[in-house]
Parts: structure tokens; C-alpha cells; sequence
């Protein structure tokens, strides 16, 4: 979506507060040394993640933060990578995003000393929001509709190169539904074929599913508002069966919500929690069973799926990404990165 606006305020959760000597975990920030807003984050390990933003940015850690290299694409400055996808120290795939020309894909495999477009827009009417992969081969990148379907991107060499997948397999997108380049995750996938994205702007906040590795997709409405500034602004699934899709409005961020809905058949249906963060949330995490939610107003946690939450952080984040291994990272506004401690 052509606009996420930065809203700084302080959300409350609707939540149960924490039992008394209940330990909440904390974002420990780590030096970046620049002032990018980083909305595209991708989780390596506890000692490696990848970080990429406004002014062309991208900064790497292989030390589990205490220090920070900018490794991003050259001449690039104009540029906003709202997504980063990266397979190890070595490897990754950014996407910027914009009209027309200015949203692209690059690709590094040596750390970021070099880098090579592999994907520039070349439409007026699409733009593109985000991008993820089902393995370190195939990956998938969305667009904003044009002539009133989705258009996405699918590669099978890590984004090498990418070929666009039939617009026959989209059903017809809502007048002025699109997705939100917030987080970089409007588009998620689990196991080896099922994909979602997340939509907003139209009269219904959606998410579209598909099970066969992104050629073919089905919509079902959330109950999140829906608005030019409000929707789903991020989706994630522990497995192909649960999941969860956060947003909110991010124009009026303390709006009561609901700002949650779960999923547990795979993305059919959603349904709202009986306690949810008020307000709006930009980012969403799945660590073991715990969900993480982030924002410009916070942070929550949930230990049960998604249905109860606490609020354990009051700073501003846009984004969050979690290894499989339980290592999390945060990122956001003025070069805010952090790494969850205990």
C-alpha cells in the first residue's frame, strides 16, 4: 500500500496483568549506529540477523548485536527496503518497495559485498509490499492489485529470478484492497506449500490462503476493521493449520480494535480472541507456543496462542522475527534494533 504513515503513541493492552513475580521477558537494544527506520527485520540466530530500511539501508550483525555492518545494495539511497529475507550469514534477498520502477528485489551471496537486481517492476499500477519464502528455493513476492486482482511474483532459485504467477488464481480483489507495506509481513508461509496474505483498505479485512505453493488462492474475511489505514497489517502460522493476523488502524492507533484474529483451520476462518493489545500492531511472531506483537506503542505477549496477553514493552517497534530455535529480534524507528532477553 502506497502510504504507512509513523504514528508514535502509547497503547494499552486489554490484557490480564502479569501474576505477581511473573517474570516478562524485555527487548535488550543493540547499537546500530544509524538513524533508518527498519521495517524489514529477518532473524538468523541469536548471533546473526539482517535489518532493512529508509535511505537504501541495510545493516547485518553476525555477534548477536553489539555491532552492526552496512552491507546494502550500492546507489541505492533513494530506495526503502520494507523486506529482507535472509537464509544465513551469507545469504539474503531485499525488496524495495514503490511505484512502478522503484520497487525491486536484490540479492546477495557473499554478506552483502555484492549485490545483484534480480527483479524490477516495470508496471505503473503495481506496488510491491513483501515478500517470503517457503524454503531457501521458492519464495513468493506481493503486489498491490492491478486490474483488480493481486499480483505476485514466485521464484524457485532463492530469487535469482522471478516469474509472475497467473492472475487466474487469484479471486477479485475488493475496491481499494491492497496490502500494507508496514512490516514486511503481508505475505507468510508454513510447511512446503501454504502461503497467506494480508489485506486491507476495502470494505472486509482479508486474508488469502493458498495450499499449493502460491499458484492458486481462496479469501476469507477477519474480523479487524477495514479502512484506507486500517486492516491486517501482518499474518503468521506456527503450522499450516494455526495462526494469527494483527493490524488495526494505524491512523487512529488507540482505537479499541479488535486489533487479533486466530485461525485454526488453516486460514478458512478467523475469529477475534476474548482479549486482544488495543489498538494498533504492525508486526506479529510465533516463538514455540508464545505469540509476540509489536507496534509503535508496544509490545505484548501471548502464552497461549493468542487468546490472553500481556503488555511487556512501551517502546516503538515496527516489526519482529523469531528463529526457530526461540531467538527474537525486534526493529523500528530510528534505528531501533533489539534482541529479546529474559
Amino acid at each position: 500500500m502506497r502510504v504507512v504513515l509513523l504514528v508514535c503513541a502509547l497503547l494499552v493492552s486489554v490484557a490480564v496483568p502479569a501474576s505477581a513475580g511473573e517474570r516478562l521477558p524485555k527487548w535488550e537494544l543493540t547499537p546500530t549506529g544509524v538513524t533508518a527506520q527498519f521495517r524489514g527485520l529477518s532473524a538468523v540466530s541469536a548471533r546473526v540477523a539482517w535489518v532493512s530500511g529508509t535511505q537504501g539501508t541495510v545493516l547485518r550483525t553476525t555477534d548477536g548485536g553489539a555491532t552492526w555492518k552496512s552491507v546494502g545494495p550500492p546507489d541505492t539511497g533513494t530506495l526503502e527496503f520494507r523486506d529482507i529475507e535472509a537464509f544465513d550469514a551469507e545469504r539474503a534477498v531485499v525488496l524495495s518497495i514503490g511505484p512502478g520502477t522503484d520497487s525491486r528485489v536484490y540479492r546477495t551471496d557473499d554478506g552483502g559485498a555484492h549485490w545483484r537486481q534480480t527483479f524490477q517492476n516495470t508496471e505503473a499500477a503495481a506496488f510491491y509490499d513483501c515478500l517470503a519464502f517457503f524454503d531457501p528455493w521458492r519464495g513468493l513476492a506481493m503486489s498491490d492489485p492491478v486490474d483488480g486482482r493481486f499480483r505476485v511474483q514466485a521464484t524457485f532459485d532463492g530469487g535469482r529470478s522471478w516469474r509472475q504467477v497467473p492472475d487466474s488464481g487469484f479471486p477479485p480483489a475488493l475496491p481499494g484492497e491492497a496490502g500494507f507495506a508496514a512490516s514486511g509481513q503481508c505475505v507468510t508461509t508454513a510447511g512446503p506449500f501454504d502461503a497467506w496474505l494480508a489485506t486491507g483498505g476495502g470494505a472486509k479485512a482479508r486474508v488469502l490462503h493458498s495450499g499449493d505453493g502460491g499458484r492458486h488462492w481462496t479469501a476469507a474475511a477477519t474480523p479487524l476493521p477495514s479502512s484506507a489505514s486500517a486492516g491486517v497489517f501482518a499474518v503468521a502460522f506456527r503450522s499450516p493449520g494455526q495462526g494469527i493476523a494483527i493490524g488495526g488502524d494505524y491512523a487512529n492507533p488507540t482505537a479499541p480494535g479488535p486489533a487479533v484474529a486466530l485461525s485454526h483451520d488453516r486460514g478458512r476462518t478467523w475469529a477475534t480472541p476474548g482479549e486482544y493489545p488495543a489498538g494498533y500492531r504492525s508486526g506479529v511472531a510465533w516463538r514455540g507456543g508464545t505469540v509476540l506483537a509489536v507496534g509503535p506503542g508496544g509490545s505484548d505477549l501471548s502464552r497461549d496462542g493468542g487468546r490472553h496477553w500481556m503488555a511487556f514493552d512501551s517502546g516503538s517497534f515496527d516489526t519482529v522475527d523469531c528463529t526457530g530455535s526461540g531467538s527474537c529480534w525486534a526493529s523500528g524507528v530510528q534505528g531501533r534494533v533489539a534482541r529479546l532477553g529474559r
